[in-house]
């Protein structure tokens, strides 16, 4: 004879949130020890690549601006932190509403015993299969086969839906006579019931803990042997890498460094160093690209197609060196989503003379290994020689997050129409939309004029002979390729002055502006804005990031 006492949905839910802590825990350390696919990852990489895109959109400015009003850092890191953590959340909340629906389920059927154990692994096995098919699709970083990842996803949410399987049955209290007494009280089996669950939270506990320790122990380990291996180390038998084994900046003076103008003091550096480089992509972790199994396939409409290796790239195309400020369309008034460094590359107008172009070829469309695609107008190309397709930043090869081993730059677009990690390269006859214009963004993503004050010194006043006390006011004024041919500030309600502009470090940099404020006690109001190299004023009218990119004057207020 049995003793039943069915579990609740609400312990489905808890012992769903016991299992399904232990079961990302296996994956991390599981992705770290093996490089089997970390699967919470996957599952949100797909999701942002078949969601709406006024979703996607939606949610990208919803991120920026809690980053902005609650001021939690550098943007583009903390955005992708974000991610990563919402990624994991949503497997932990599907694995808590699976062991609330399951509970429900067996509790409504009655089903007990080896029953409720099967119903448990099906589940499992199901829920296997279907993200197991999400990550074969989308998983870039994974150094194991299709067969041993799918093998492996399958198999651990086979023994998650067992665990929740055999938990529903030992709280149940249906056990044999043999092993539980038929004169049981409630409170008796209250207290088991307590017991185990106790005992399976502590457990999960511990388990996560020590996983996660590990896990990001060995992450750490292997970032940094990937980014050595990466920046200094060629592919066996390849070209030697025609760069240094250190920035190109620390060993040379900028262009402008004989310039007299001194940006103010707190003024965001004018080369940015590589670690603090935005990074803004569809990826959660940056796709894996081994640089000997890596080609680049150019194709279509062209008499010569070719397949290149890096070290071709390197050794058969004339190198080339830009200054570039990049910014990503998402990046709000006076936001950090830019950045500025030295490239290294060749000009896409040699690969055109060498492929040589059909007459019906008018774009090309560039493919990354992420899934990533966007068109180019050949007249783009033609037209300008500095469109470039990269292989190094700052004398250093590209980080993988930055576009290992490829990337392009087109001068005056903003970062969404310029891929990384590209593998191909194809001729078309008609452009058509890339990966975040059929997502709702503008199709010309042309860089908005923009300006932003970084700072105002208080603590490094400069004091005049007359008695006269000056507060130096700076930032940086950017307008794509245009150019920036002034600069002009606002204190509270006093004219427009126009302040002072150092030199650029390229024709495709931002440039740094400063104004010596004369000193006045109380609260104030600082804008800025500009005018580009064509003449044309900056939109002051305040629009959203989306679908165009920020416009509007950048204003900061102290109490001096």
């Amino acid at each position: 004879m049995t003793t039943e006492s069915r579990p609740t949905l609400w312990m489905g839910a808890l012992v769903g949130a016991f299992w399904t802590v232990m079961l990302i825990a296996v994956f991390a350390l599981a992705a770290q020890l093996l490089g089997t696919p970390f699967v919470p990852f996957d599952v949100f990489d797909w999701m942002a690549r078949v969601l709406p895109g006024d979703i996607i959109r939606f949610g990208v400015g919803l991120i920026v601006s809690l980053i902005r009003t609650f001021q939690l850092g550098e943007t583009s890191s903390v955005a992708k932190l974000g991610e990563q953590i919402m990624a994991v959340a949503g497997l932990f909340v599907t694995g808590i509403v699976i062991g609330a629906l399951l509970f429900a389920g067996l509790r409504a059927r009655r089903i007990q015993g080896q029953t409720a154990i099967r119903l448990g692994l099906a589940v499992g096995v199901i829920a296997g299969i279907l993200i197991a098919l999400i990550s074969l699709g989308v998983n870039l970083t994974a150094q194991t086969s299709d067969l041993v990842s799918a093998a492996w996803i399958i198999a651990l949410f086979a023994a998650w839906g067992t665990a929740l399987g055999w938990s529903y049955d030992r709280l149940s209290g249906a056990e044999s006579a043999a092993s539980l007494s038929t004169t049981a009280p409630a409170s008796v089996q209250a207290i088991d019931r307590r017991r185990f669950l106790v005992t399976l939270g502590g457990a999960a506990a511990g388990f996560t803990v020590v996983g996660a320790g590990v896990s990001a122990l060995l992450n750490a380990r292997s970032t940094s042997a990937a980014a050595s291996a990466v920046q200094i180390t060629p592919a066996p038998g390849a070209t030697p890498i025609p760069v240094e084994d250190q920035p190109w900046s620390a060993t040379n003076k900028l262009p402008n460094a004989a310039d007299p103008l001194n940006p103010a003091p707190g003024t965001r550096p004018e080369f940015t160093p590589l670690a603090d480089h935005y990074r803004i992509d569809i990826n959660l972790v940056p796709p894996t690209i081994v640089e000997e199994d890596w080609t680049l396939t150019v194709n279509g409409l062209v008499e010569n197609p070719l397949t290149l290796t890096l070290a071709d790239i390197r050794a058969n195309y004339e190198p080339m060196h830009q200054f570039v400020t990049l910014a990503c369309i998402s990046n709000p008034i006076g936001g950090d989503l830019t950045s500025t460094t030295r490239w290294t590359g060749f000009s896409l107008q040699q690969l055109v003379e060498q492929v040589k172009p059909q007459p019906t070829a008018t774009h090309l469309r560039i493919d990354s290994v992420d899934g990533f695609t966007e068109y180019l107008a050949l007249d783009t190309i033609q037209n300008d020689e500095r469109v470039m397709l990269a292989y190094a930043w700052d004398g250093l090869p590209l980080e993988v997050k930055h576009g290992f081993p490829l990337r392009v730059y087109i001068p005056d677009r903003f970062g969404m129409k310029q891929p990384k990690w590209i593998v191909s390269i194809e001729f078309v006859e008609q452009w058509s939309e890339g990966y975040w214009v059929r997502r709702g963004w503008d199709a010309e993503a042309i860089m908005r004029a923009t300006t932003v004050i970084d700072t105002v010194a208080v603590e490094d006043v400069i004091q005049r002979s007359d008695g006269t006390k000056l507060i130096p006011i700076g930032g940086i004024a950017h307008a794509g390729a245009r150019g920036i041919s002034r600069v002009e500030v606002k204190v509270d309600d006093a004219d427009w002055v126009e302040a002072n502009l150092r030199q650029p470090l390229s024709a495709t940099t931002w440039t740094v502006w400063r104004y010596d404020w004369p000193f006045a006690e109380g609260d104030h109001t600082f804008k800025v804005r500009c005018v580009d190299g064509d003449g044309t004023p900056q939109i002051e009218d305040h629009a959203g990031v989306s679908p165009s990119g920020a416009t509007g004057i950048h204003a900061v207020q102290r109490s001096l």
